[in-house]
């Protein structure tokens, strides 16, 4: 509804595909970030022949994106009830924020034992939809009950985005020979046509198969994935 609330949501996945959620894998804050800003960087190869006059850089790659910002927890009664109520039913409960913050450990900072890997976050609010993994968490605590039980505390977390290699390659449309690509087999293609793609140069299958190890270049596997190395020719 129209000026309805909405809380930041964090949801915990197991796969990069972002289809099989964890259990009890989702997180919804107490109170909504005053803030959150994302960062961009541009890889560029400064590398130089010895002998020769200065060049300009080349483009290598753009790095995923990284946001980052600030959870509040708080069981000290500053927050109004009607922001948190949810909230501090399931996670306040006389035990300070030490339960709300394990929860929220669980769901962004559990190593994943099934796939060996950190979980993948799908973060949602309002227009905002993030995917990624957290690279960076910090957790300050900041009052404390007379027994030192604390009752406040922030999370400053930092996420690396994370987007499949397909629509990546489709936004960065690098089919440069610089570059190292990673392409995913269709029915139907050939090695030889997938370097001319790449390269413009269909000849460089052989120098392809042999940096994938590749026993027979001509039995290419629907699903299968293959890397593109950075030829010299």
């Amino acid at each position: 509804m129209p000026g309805q609330l909405e809380k930041m949501r964090l949801i915990a996945y197991s796969d990069p595909q972002f289809s099989e959620e964890v259990a009890d894998g989702t997180f919804v804050v107490q109170i909504n970030p005053e803030s959150y800003s994302f960062k961009y960087k541009i890889e560029r190869d400064e590398q130089q022949a010895s002998g020769t006059s200065a060049t300009p850089p080349r483009f290598n790659k753009i790095l995923p994106e990284e946001m980052d910002f600030e959870f509040l927890f708080d069981s000290t009664g500053a927050i109004p009830s009607s922001l948190s109520e949810s909230f501090s039913n399931r996670y306040l409960k006389g035990d300070g924020v030490v339960d709300a913050i394990e929860h929220f450990k669980e769901v962004v900072l559990n190593y994943d034992g099934d796939t060996h890997q950190p979980r993948h976050i799908k973060l949602s609010w309002g227009t905002l939809l993030f995917k990624g993994s957290l690279s960076e968490m910090e957790i300050t605590f900041k009052l404390f009950k007379p027994d030192g039980t604390p009752i406040r505390a922030v999370a400053r977390a930092k996420f690396k985005g994370f987007v499949e290699d397909d629509l990546r390659a489709a936004r960065e449309n690098a089919q440069s020979p610089d570059l190292t690509h990673l392409r995913i087999v269709r029915d139907g293609d050939t090695l030889p046509r997938l370097c001319h793609e790449i390269y413009g140069d269909s000849s460089l299958y052989l120098e392809v198969a042999d940096a994938n190890n590749l026993v027979d270049f001509r039995q290419l596997q629907t699903g299968q994935r293959l890397r593109f190395p950075k030829l010299e020719r």
